[in-house]
């Protein structure tokens, strides 16, 4: 028997072995509170045992689990309208009820948002892309084109009036905002798309889901349970998130603690489900997403 054969041989039983559930995470700061269990003892070996975790963007979880390489995703919620038969799984979100600093639209003061003529995008979220659009419909730039690029605000202003940014990196253009001015010399607007979209709809603006995987089988109630469990978990150790993140990431240790604790909310409750209710009205409405209706009967608050 050859080397070759062996070592094929080898992984294919290994892979039969590997009964574990497929987890697509999301690799920003905004949800460590969700994964506290996974990455933490006295529960963190006992889930490695069920579940294996990849982290990603939330564009990439979405794609994972539309093509069957996971079997539950943290995924963008624009993702339930263009995926047939994913489900949401209740209990738990990445939504904003205000302010959410981690979603910015950023343009020149001299060009007012009627007149941008193009919109540099951050690929990194379907969902945002979404509420971007639909918030230029609302103020009356709907045909604006948006120009897919890499998350770096001096290159995207170079190609385009605005740009928007998700995540750590939206994060970290709101903390250099005063370098770039005195380096450039550009007066520009920052716009946080949480607060703009709660100011026009009075809406919670809803990111993510945890969704399970349209091809696969159901999913048992224990992974509710674990992943509800790990949140509030999460919730309980903010001290500790903020004192791993601060290492890893040049942001003020009060600023990642006012992110976790006010600017993010957790908990996916009515107030979130009428929310994508809303998001996913307009959506429609606006030609931006198919129509898609939330199953409200399954998304108790837990």
């Amino acid at each position: 028997m050859s080397l070759t054969f062996e070592v094929a041989n080898l992984i294919g039983v290994s892979s039969q072995q590997d009964k574990r559930l497929r987890i697509a995470a999301i690799g920003f700061l905004n949800p460590a509170p969700l994964m506290w269990d996974f990455e933490h003892p006295p529960l963190m070996d006992a889930l490695a045992k069920r579940y294996r975790i990849d982290r990603m963007t939330p564009a990439e979880c979405a794609a994972r689990l539309a093509d069957g390489r996971a079997d539950i995703g943290l995924i963008p919620i624009a993702a339930l309208a263009t995926t047939p038969g994913l489900r949401i799984l209740p209990g738990c979100t990445i939504a904003s009820k205000s302010r959410v600093r981690s979603l910015l639209l950023v343009h020149r003061a001299s060009r007012p948002l009627t007149e941008v003529r193009s919109v540099a995008a951050d690929t990194a979220s379907r969902t945002t892309l979404a509420y971007a659009r639909i918030l230029f419909h609302k103020w009356g730039n709907g045909g604006v084109p948006f120009l897919p690029l890499t998350a770096d605000l001096d290159v995207m202003l170079d190609r385009a009036d605005a740009a928007f940014l998700i995540g750590d990196p939206a994060l970290l253009a709101l903390e250099e905002r005063n370098n770039r001015y005195e380096r450039t010399g550009e007066e520009l607007v920052y716009l946080d798309l949480a607060r703009e979209w709660h100011a026009l709809t009075g809406l919670a603006f809803v990111s993510a889901v945890w969704s399970g995987a349209a091809q696969g089988g159901p999913l048992d109630e224990r992974v509710t349970e674990d992943l509800i469990r790990s949140r509030d978990h999460g919730l309980e150790n903010i001290d500790a998130i903020v004192a791993e993140w601060s290492r890893r990431f040049p942001i003020p240790e009060e600023t990642i603690r006012m992110y976790l604790t006010t600017n993010i909310h957790y908990v996916l409750d009515e107030e979130c489900v009428a929310g994508m209710q809303g998001f996913f009205q307009m959506a429609a409405e606006y030609g931006v997403l198919p129509p898609y209706t939330v199953a409200v009967e399954e998304l108790a608050a837990r």
